[in-house]
């Protein structure tokens, strides 16, 4: 079964991610900040990350970095309200996020999306 870690600091919408991708037959591993996230990433290796970015303590952009500085080969897609083109463009042609997703987004878009990642990467 593929594993896919959601990173959010709103028990929501981790819950309706999980709830979601669990029904399209993947595992789903839940993270409510970053230090939690890089503490489950040493047990576990997903194979793809939905990183929120506005999180208490530690944002996803430095969740983000530290992620890539040590399991780069894991995919993460930025899942997040801001939707400022300089946030997308930050997200995916500065840091190379495998991809930008913006919420609200709809159930299919986010399945589509999350299998289109693992394809690609696998």
């Amino acid at each position: 079964m593929v594993k896919i870690m959601v990173v959010d600091d709103e028990p929501d919408t981790v819950d309706l991610i999980k709830l979601v991708l669990e029904t399209e037959g993947f595992e789903v591993i839940s993270a409510y900040n970053g230090k939690e996230c890089l503490e489950k990433l040493k047990m576990e290796k997903p194979a793809l990350i939905l990183l929120d970015i506005m999180m208490p303590m530690m944002d996803g952009w430095e969740v983000f970095h530290r992620i890539k500085e040590e399991y780069h080969d894991i995919p993460v897609a930025i899942l997040t309200i801001r939707d400022r083109d300089i946030d997308k463009m930050l997200g995916l042609h500065v840091l190379k996020a495998d991809d930008y997703i913006t919420k609200p987004f709809g159930r299919q878009e986010l399945v589509d999306r999350v299998r289109k990642i693992i394809k690609i990467k696998s």
